[in-house]
């Protein structure tokens, strides 16, 4: 038996200041089936998914739900036709408690149609989380007080209130997940997939964005490739390999994922870290050689963020040194890392790394305005201009121009003017945390490149990853960190992924599981 459509768009077109970002659309959801999309950053995938959540007005589509024409004009609209949605970015209140994140838009319980029912909203939150397997996150924490994949949990938790899992007819039809385990462990990923497996059960339909091949394989029946805003196939998953997946999203061929060392390591040591202590690490000690690559690995929560934060100064040493070229920095805060060659691309985009409401020139030059003005304190609108071209240029950023509106970019253009601020000036130490999370595979590689290049400049380059492979591809050595200290380092070469996440456990006990890595 044909299972029946769920939703289909026609012809959805959208374009911005003249320029199409999505041309003639078209999709079909069925009954039982997780649907996968994919397509490098800026193919269509994001317009199209806010076409469909109600965020924005097609220039043109046909959609129907369950052979019903409907016109889903705002967010309320589609959540009550039936579609849910897990955004890529955290959309969040991080001065609100986990709780109250979840039920964001809906009705908290009340005594008296006024007073709050704290305590009942706590337990319906408990409740949420509990159906999704999610047991270790307090509902009455604040949102800022949570890791970047805690609070992507809640985002996720947030999708499914009032819908009662435990039984066989859904709330909804249709679930979008947009790049859902960006941030997750292993085992918080392997949790999700089991409820998107009783989801596919009950005859909903799901929606799934993804970067990563391994998941699209796993969890997917169909998959729908986009470029350059058209639809360029759709096809069963089991009918098509990953590289060619590739060819069809890029374009291209690409033969090396990671792409081989252009020169050897110095031997000068650019990077001496004696004895770094803060409220998380703990008497790390560890040397960056001029022109070398060092990878940091852990499990989540080890520490391995807190020992990039420690060497930028955003998080005050209580002991040790910091020296850079045989200068010991005292003193050490970001403004000064900065201005002493330091370049940093932190773990979660939005929260840490950008101003959301201002252009993309002035997010790529924030850091170094000293560098695009005139005397150190006139801007030079000319040379930000030209330097935000320049940049953009060196990092493939697709936008409409430097004047645009980071808010404006899908999320992978997002952490490409993340990057490119890094390399507004040649950096002598690239501190990287998490640089390809929610990147599309052909902007991986194009970054890969340029840290290759970077490194063979001279600058030495510290890169935190939860991707083993990335880790191993791309990395000379490779500090394992536990419980916020290096406990010793390996080389890369030779290395497996099964091999070095035993190190990050610290026993041979967990070998081929990545439950905990991410």
């Amino acid at each position: 038996m044909t299972p029946s459509v769920l939703l289909r768009i026609r012809r959805a077109s959208k374009s911005y200041s003249g320029i199409p970002a999505l041309i003639d659309a078209d999709l079909d959801l069925l009954a039982g089936e997780v649907h996968a999309l994919m397509g490098e950053n800026g193919a269509g995938k994001s317009t199209l998914i806010k076409i469909l959540a109600g965020v924005t007005s097609p220039d043109s589509a046909q959609i129907e739900i369950k052979g019903q024409s409907v016109t889903l004009s705002n967010p309320q609209s589609a959540f009550a036709h039936g579609l849910r949605f897990i955004h890529q970015e955290l959309h969040v209140v991080r001065q609100l408690s986990a709780a109250e994140n979840i039920f964001l838009g809906q009705s908290y319980p009340t005594r008296f149609g006024f007073q709050v029912r704290w305590k009942q909203l706590y337990q319906q939150a408990e409740q949420v989380l509990s159906q999704l397997g999610i047991d270790h996150i307090d509902p009455r924490r604040t949102m800022g007080h949570l890791s970047p994949g805690d609070q992507m949990l809640i985002n996720i938790a947030h999708a499914f209130v009032g819908d009662d899992l435990s039984r066989d007819s859904a709330g909804a039809l249709v679930y979008v997940m947009d790049e859902p385990t960006a941030a997750l462990t292993g085992a918080e990923t392997a949790q999700l997939f089991r409820v998107i497996d009783a989801l596919r059960r009950r005859g909903c339909a799901v929606l799934y964005v993804s970067h990563r091949m391994d998941e699209i394989f796993t969890i997917a029946d169909r998959v729908t490739v986009m470029r350059d805003g058209r639809i360029i196939d759709t096809c069963l998953i089991r009918e098509i390999t990953p590289q060619a997946l590739i060819i069809r999203m890029t374009g291209r061929e690409l033969e090396h994922i990671y792409p081989p060392r252009l020169v050897l390591p110095f031997e000068d040591v650019l990077l001496d870290v004696c004895g770094a202590q803060t409220r998380v690490v703990k008497g790390a000690t560890f040397q960056v050689h001029a022109g070398e690559i060092v990878g940091v690995a852990g499990l989540n929560g080890s520490g391995r963020t807190e020992l990039l934060r420690a060497v930028m100064g955003l998080d005050r040493l209580t002991a040790g040194e910091v020296w850079l070229a045989g200068k010991r920095l005292t003193r050490l805060t970001p403004p000064r890392a900065w201005r002493e060659g330091f370049a940093f691309v932190p773990e979660e985009r939005r929260s840490q790394g950008l101003v959301l409401s201002r252009s993309v020139a002035d997010n790529l030059t924030l850091p170094q305005l000293g560098h695009v003005s005139i005397g150190g304190w006139l801007l030079a609108h000319r040379r930000e201009h030209r330097t935000s071209l320049d940049t953009g240029a060196m990092v493939r950023l697709k936008a409409h121009g430097p004047a645009q509106t980071v808010r404006e970019l899908s999320g992978g253009n997002q952490q490409k003017v993340v990057f490119g601020r890094a390399l507004v000036r040649p950096p002598r130490l690239l501190l990287l945390d998490e640089p390809t999370r929610g990147v599309d595979v052909g902007a991986k590689v194009d970054l890969y490149h340029l840290i290759r290049e970077i490194s063979a400049r001279g600058a030495g380059i510290l890169l935190v990853s939860s991707d083993l492979p990335e880790l191993i591809g791309m990395t000379d050595r490779i500090l394992i960190v536990r419980g916020g200290q290096v406990m010793e380092t390996v080389l890369s070469n030779g290395l497996t992924s099964e091999r070095l996440l035993a190190l990050c456990y610290g026993n041979m006990e967990h070998v081929g599981s990545r439950n905990a890595i991410r």
